[in-house]
């Protein structure tokens, strides 16, 4: 089932989401759904607090990204067929340089800004059996990662963009959470809550 996606603006993005365990109702049938709900979406990550949910699930599927010719062939095979669930995420530590990429955000559509993070990133977390992980990723995985994780802390990336930045954005933004905006997938806009 394609859920509508949770734009700018809903209050549910911004709450550090809660740790679930396995006896989460149908939990199997939600991240499926996620699943279905970012492929539509044409996504490469998707968060749960962005489909209403506060509660401490995404997911990553760096495919697409894969066939960027800018990148090493070692960087496309890294990226080629990464698809995992992360549930009850925690990021140890962030390391290494940080660098800008353009990035930008199915809850924020028509909005791309060049973000800086650490290269490397140390996450534990749990897979969709729930069995324990503790990985090291980095380049552009690790950001893929990083950003889907922010969601789960409440943390959107127009959060790290400049004050002169965000200036610029509010009017696109306030657009956004009003609705004013085309995209081709479903979405809920804070302005389509009752009693507004």
């Amino acid at each position: 089932m394609i859920l509508p996606i949770i734009a700018y603006g809903d209050p549910v993005l911004r709450k550090v989401a809660d740790e679930i365990d396995k006896d989460y109702p149908k939990l199997n049938d939600l991240i499926s759904h996620m699943w279905e709900t970012m492929y539509n979406a044409s996504g490469v990550g998707l968060a749960a607090p962005q489909i209403g949910l506060p509660i401490r699930i995404f997911l990553v599927d760096t495919t697409p990204f894969s066939d960027d010719e800018d990148l090493t062939a070692e960087e496309q095979k890294q990226l080629d067929g990464f698809k995992q669930v992360f549930v009850n995420a925690y990021i140890e530590e962030e390391t290494g340089e940080e660098w800008a990429f353009n990035e930008g955000c199915l809850s924020i559509p028509d909005v791309r800004e060049d973000v800086n993070r650490k290269d490397t990133i140390k996450i534990t977390y749990l897979d969709e059996n729930f069995n324990t992980h503790s990985k090291t990723f980095d380049g552009l995985l690790a950001r893929v990662i990083q950003h889907e994780y922010d969601h789960i802390e409440g943390i959107l990336f127009t959060d790290k963009l400049s004050a002169l930045k965000k200036r610029m954005l509010k009017g696109r933004l306030t657009n956004i959470s009003k609705g004013k905006i085309s995209v081709d997938y479903r979405m809920k806009f804070p302005a389509m809550k009752k009693g507004r």
